[in-house]
């Protein structure tokens, strides 16, 4: 065992690089006191006087039970360490919000189990619209999601999370959306919140396969312990396919699409006392990624010494993401009566695009080598005080500081004033900046028990951002849960928010520097990008319908100024943030969930409408035709899908889980202006998993699914639409086996 945690820790001492941290809101109690996928909870959570009512065992795949051989030791650093989730869950309030809670068993009944990439698990809550390359919209905006680990903070990376987190190390998921409460703040379309795996349930591990369709190879490993006082938990990956990015055809296979991908994760926990536990995590992401090319396509420019008849299908760009996070937490309770959380945190993330030289010159007649990175550290404290059976009172204050480098080295030719090629030998351009930003926020809130059915949690925080735009709000923010009946649980909430616009992803691109080439922007305009503002409402009912069957209702609204958009405007798969003057956004939920014996079943379906009137930021990467037609027009945004749903449904029979699961989306927007939307689009993914308990190795497990079953072709992205970059298409028809074997 020795041998194993220290290899497994020196792969997390290679993988990670930057500053450490501190925090404290960690993990939750265990699987058997969080409720499920499939639960749209709108209750505050039981350790924080609300009224909690959910079906636990609500779409929760039977497994069979899994001996542990413990200790009495391990047992009482188990008990323990559940006492002090328990306070540090107790932190965190949900009052008002809508919450749908993801386990590990549910995660386990998905046809491709703990294999399914982080943001594809995300998409089996309600209102979640996928789209390409790991992005996620939930609710009609754009990203905006906020991710944190066992209650910390994680500062965002210039690809977002969904290529960054592993399922494997996630024990469950809460999902919180609508009218968040106070301590909640910036990206405000969902919190993800994961609470991970532990060490404390004993010594073990795992080692697994994968292989399958688009010469998937994928390795896994995990290790974890408890010794003492001391747990760990240290988890690593290796991926190998040639799907890295959506294939920009229909066909079953892309062109130039291979990537690699390492993962590695470390948990470590040490408790100093029974109120008082220390804890380490360590996370790091580094992929590679080729850009699919389109074949067939014709050369626009001219390049001395190239061949005219440069073919699209050999281009060679590639792309890699690198991602190191750390956290440092501090956490314990005083008298049963203050919990608190200190926290400190840095997160390095550093994307680099590396063009091809001959082919993007002739196609699009610019070849822009691009890095950026950022370093960000930073500081979290949280605390909740019982005040009487009524109040508790929570507080907290967290700060980042960020410092971004962004640098493009361009090659273009000169152009006339037409845009006409003048000449066929590129010239140089390049530019670099570094920024260091500032942000801070700081809440206050009261949950009050009003009576024994009716809870109330109101309060208001403050904001100030430092950076490319400098801003500030104060924030309200109201929240109520109703508990009428045993099984009828009523919700509605009302929330300021303020969202600036992520740094990491603003340009250092200045656009007068390209007048006269081949890349001349077509507009001259270029107004700062601002923070968004805005006003959300959110009310909805939990309906206990029988003992078996749970069904969830919401309904929202998002009035906003200086609505937050992203677009893809150049080759390099990186987002830039504009404002419209004007958002509104609004939609209904309806979650249904079913658990009797060996079947669940869940299904979730989403109505959504997304509009912005007038862009006034970063107008240079549009059309003058398109500025003027939206200056005028409230248009759809590129994300808004009409229609979202999830379905999936699990049965154990002689040992053997089946499992199938269900996505269906109406179709993003596309064409000019977004007045156009693409097909819509169904794909069924079938599983089956069964564990071998006498094998001649032990215990191993194996299972077998098929992606996209009826290989419906289906497109994502059409290359048109306000910020679209390319089409992009779904994964065709997949088979993938895998094994795991336990120790």
């Amino acid at each position: 065992m020795k041998t194993r945690l220290l290899r497994l820790s020196a792969l997390i001492a290679l993988a990670y690089a930057p500053t450490i941290v501190i925090a404290a809101n960690a993990d939750a109690t265990g699987v058997t006191t969080e409720p499920t996928i499939g639960v749209n909870n709108t209750d505050a959570p039981a350790a924080s006087g609300a009224n909690n009512v959910t079906n636990n065992n609500a779409n929760s795949a039977p497994s069979a039970a899994v001996p542990v051989t413990t200790t009495a030791p391990i047992s009482q650093i188990t008990v323990t360490a559940g006492r002090l989730d328990r306070a540090r869950n107790s932190i965190s309030v949900e009052t008002g919000s809508s919450i749908y809670r993801i386990g590990p068993k549910e995660i386990a009944a998905l046809p491709q189990g703990d294999d399914t990439s982080f943001n594809q698990v995300l998409l089996q809550a309600p209102g979640v619209a996928q789209d390409s390359f790991g992005q996620l919209h939930v609710r009609g905006d754009h990203a905006n999601l906020q991710y944190r680990l066992n209650g910390i903070l994680l500062p965002e990376s210039i690809s977002g999370f969904g290529q960054t987190l592993d399922t494997r190390f996630v024990n469950n998921i809460s999902f919180l959306t609508g009218a968040l409460p106070a301590q909640y703040g910036y990206r405000t379309a969902g919190v993800v919140n994961v609470q991970t795996k532990t060490g404390e349930d004993g010594n073990g591990g795992d080692i697994g396969v994968q292989f399958g369709s688009n010469h998937t190879q994928e390795i896994t490993g995990d290790v974890r312990g408890s010794t003492d006082n001391f747990s760990y938990y240290i988890n690593g990956a290796f991926d190998a396919n040639d799907l890295g990015i959506e294939n920009t055809t229909g066909a079953s296979t892309a062109i130039h699409d291979r990537t690699l991908q390492n993962k590695a994760f470390g948990y470590f926990s040490y408790i100093l006392n029974p109120d008082t536990r220390v804890s380490l995590i360590l996370g790091n992401s580094d992929n590679r990624f080729q850009i699919p090319n389109i074949p067939g396509q014709t050369p626009t420019y001219q390049l001395a010494g190239a061949p005219a008849d440069y073919q699209s299908a050999d281009l060679d760009e590639r792309q890699r993401e690198t991602t190191r996070y750390g956290i440092l937490a501090l956490q314990g309770s005083i008298n049963s009566q203050l919990d608190y959380q200190i926290a400190a945190f840095s997160r390095y993330t550093k994307t680099s695009f590396d063009p091809d030289d001959i082919g993007d010159l002739m196609f699009t007649g610019v070849a822009s080598k691009v890095v950026r990175t950022g370093l960000a550290n930073g500081l979290q404290a949280d605390g909740s005080y019982k005040l009487n059976d009524s109040h508790t009172i929570r507080s907290g204050v967290a700060y980042t500081r960020e410092t971004l480098n962004n640098s493009t080295d361009a090659l273009t030719f000169p152009a006339d004033s037409d845009g006409n090629q003048l000449s066929t030998t590129p010239f140089a351009i390049n530019e670099s900046d570094q920024k260091t930003t500032d942000q801070i926020g700081v809440y206050l809130q009261d949950e009050w028990k009003l009576t024994d059915k009716l809870t109330m949690n109101y309060g208001a925080r403050a904001d100030w951002v430092n950076a490319y735009v400098k801003a500030n709000q104060f924030s309200p923010r109201i929240g109520f849960v109703y508990q009428m009946t045993p099984s009828t649980t009523f919700h509605a909430g009302y929330a300021k928010y303020f969202t600036p616009p992520a740094s990491e992803l603003i340009a250092a691109s200045t656009v007068t520097n390209f007048n006269g080439t081949t890349n001349a922007s077509p507009s001259s305009q270029n107004g700062a990008v601002q923070a968004e503002s805005s006003d959300y409402f959110d009310a909805g009912v939990n309906q206990q319908l029988t003992q078996h069957l749970t069904l969830g209702l919401d309904a929202y609204y998002k009035k906003v100024k200086n609505l937050l958009d992203e677009g893809q405007f150049g080759s390099a798969l990186l987002y830039t943030p504009f404002n419209y003057a004007q958002g509104k956004i609004y939609g209904l939920e309806l979650t249904l969930n079913y658990h009797k014996d060996n079947l669940s079943a869940y299904f979730n379906l989403a109505r959504a409408t997304a509009m912005g009137k007038d862009i006034i930021s970063s107008q240079y990467n549009f059309d003058q035709a398109e500025l003027d037609y939206i200056s005028n027009h409230w248009v759809h945004l590129d994300h808004d899908q009409r229609l979202s749903a999830s379905a999936g449904m699990s049965y154990l029979w002689r040992g053997t889980t089946y499992s199938t699961d269900a996505l269906f989306g109406s179709g993003l927007r596309s064409g000019f202006a977004n007045t156009d939307h693409l097909p819509a689009y169904t794909v069924v993914n079938v599983g089956a998993s069964h564990v071998f308990t006498e094998s001649p190795i032990g215990k191993v497990t194996a299972r077998f699914n098929v992606t996209n079953l009826f290989d419906r072709v289906y497109e994502i992205r059409d290359g048109t639409g306000i910020g679209v970059g390319a089409p992009q298409y779904g994964q065709r028809r997949g088979f993938y086996v895998a094994m795991s074997k336990a120790f």
